[in-house]
């Protein structure tokens, strides 16, 4: 977990701060929707998971060939990067100094 501690001469500068991290949990959530649903098309295209593209399939076996493989593969990792992204955000504790 992070702490995260604000100490400022200005009233309300812990709102504005933890109003921005608020603001990015939902930008971040936003885009995992938006990549859950493209790794979803992926999957049901090709009606396999995302774990079994990982481990067994190359581009090769994709229609769109190289395309398709780095599309599928890239949104994988930005779901993986958000993940991290949001529980780091999430986890935070505010305290008051």
């Amino acid at each position: 977990m992070t702490t995260i501690k604000i100490l400022s001469d200005e009233k309300g500068a812990s709102d504005i701060i933890r109003s921005a991290i608020l603001a990015e949990i939902k930008r971040l959530e936003i885009g995992l929707k938006k990549t859950e649903t493209e790794i979803k098309e992926f999957e049901k295209k090709y009606k396999v998971s995302s774990d079994v593209f990982l481990a067994r399939l190359g581009a090769e076996d994709l229609n769109g060939r190289d395309e398709e493989y780095v599309q599928w593969e890239g949104e994988l990792k930005v779901r993986q990067r958000i993940l991290e992204d949001l529980k780091k955000l999430q986890e935070i504790e505010y305290v008051s100094g």
